[in-house]
């Protein structure tokens, strides 16, 4: 619309005619929306509000009077409030660029103060705190102007050829580079012993591998040694075997042999034995008889019949022994037992036929030669059922 004006964003509109400004200002100040200006009674003018830089290169002298090239940038603008744009405009609205070079004179004189004040070990390790008392010096002026400094950088620091700044990095230097030496041997160091230690490592991998390598080949090896002696091992075994069986059947024929023959000979030759021992008891017993009748004249004839007697009775035991199926089952003492029971039993049977003549020697005292008297014969039986394992039994029949 003709007469209407409109600031961009990072501009101020001042108006100048007509009214004045706020706080007695010779001009309005718009920002941030339009407004109607009439043409020829009222001139409009843009002031920028966009962040600008200010370079300063300037050589200062230290507390210690070194003189030190300093190079910082600094990054100003006007402010937005409304007596910052009035002031700004009124000192640099025909002129914008002179805001730079004025801003950059202002903290050359600031940085020169702050410097002279300051060490170069100060300045060097401390360069924020320089750059904010620089600041908070020059603060006051700048607002005066109506500028606001948004940062101030220290670019660089140079003390030109009297290498003070490089004598005072020297320690630092060469400790620097003691750990780098340090650092640079470490890494060689283990560089060495990584190189040693996969060496070693290849070494046991090599071992080992050659380690099983054998392993598997004697394993091949023990498999077909033992596939080549199953043959022979099982054949040596079934032969073992074999040898076995026929020892334990030798054995068990020997054992069957020497039962034999004790049946056979052992047996027969001790129921002999104890024969021929009952034979000559009977004979003693008859010789003792035949002495008691020799004592005695009263029974003469009695003592007379029972020697004639006893031959026979003491046959008559022995046939039966002898003809008797004896099964001993104590070996020696067991049949020494039957002997001595036979002994008994005769001499038992002689003691009942004295009795018995006796008791007919009062009616008679001979009686007819060669006929059986009372008490006669001894008769031995064997068991009823042959193979058992029972003793023989000898019983008098009266």
């Amino acid at each position: 619309m003709f007469g209407y004006r409109v600031p961009a964003p990072d501009e101020a509109m001042l108006i100048s005619g007509g009214r004045r400004g706020l706080g007695g200002a010779p001009f309005r100040v718009v920002t941030g929306h339009g407004k109607f200006v009439l043409p020829i009674f009222r001139k409009t003018r843009f002031l920028t509000l966009s962040m600008c830089e200010s370079e300063v290169t300037e050589t200062c002298v230290t507390k210690q009077g070194i003189s030190l090239h300093v190079r910082a940038v600094i990054a100003f603008k006007v402010g937005n409030d409304t007596e910052s744009i009035v002031n700004a405009g009124q000192r640099f609205l025909s002129d914008q660029d002179q805001m730079s070079v004025l801003t950059g004179r202002i903290f050359a004189g600031h940085l020169r103060a702050i410097i002279g004040s300051m060490t170069v070990e100060e300045i060097v390790t401390e360069r924020q705190k320089l750059a904010a008392e620089v600041l908070d010096t020059s603060k006051l002026e700048m607002a005066k102007i109506g500028l606001i400094v948004d940062s101030l950088q220290i670019q660089s620091i140079d003390d030109g050829d009297t290498g003070y700044i490089d004598a005072m990095s020297a320690p630092h230097k060469a400790a620097i580079q003691r750990q780098a030496q340090i650092a640079q041997a470490q890494a060689t160091q283990a560089s060495v012993e990584a190189e040693q230690v996969a060496a070693r490592n290849q070494a046991e991998y090599a071992r080992q591998t050659a380690i099983v390598k054998a392993e598997y080949s004697a394993e091949v090896d023990r498999a077909q040694a033992q596939a080549a002696q199953a043959g022979p091992l099982a054949q040596a075994h079934a032969q073992q075997e074999v040898l076995a069986a026929q020892t334990e059947l030798a054995e068990r024929a020997a054992r069957l042999r020497e039962q034999q023959l004790v049946a056979e000979i052992v047996r027969p030759a001790e129921a002999e034995a104890e024969r021929i021992k009952v034979l000559a008891a009977a004979d003693a017993e008859r010789m003792k008889i035949q002495a008691e009748a020799a004592a005695s004249h009263d029974r003469v004839a009695l003592d007379r019949m029972l020697i004639d007697q006893l031959p026979l009775i003491v046959k008559e035991a022995a046939g039966g022994l002898a003809g008797a199926n004896v099964n001993v089952l104590n070996g020696a003492d067991g049949l020494g037992e039957i002997a001595a029971g036979l002994v008994a039993q005769g001499l038992t049977i002689l003691d009942s036929v004295r009795q018995n003549l006796s008791g007919q020697g009062g009616r008679s005292d001979e009686g007819p030669r060669g006929e059986e008297q009372p008490g006669g014969p001894l008769e031995l039986q064997g068991p009823s059922g042959a193979g058992k394992d029972t003793a023989p039994q000898a019983s008098a029949t009266g």
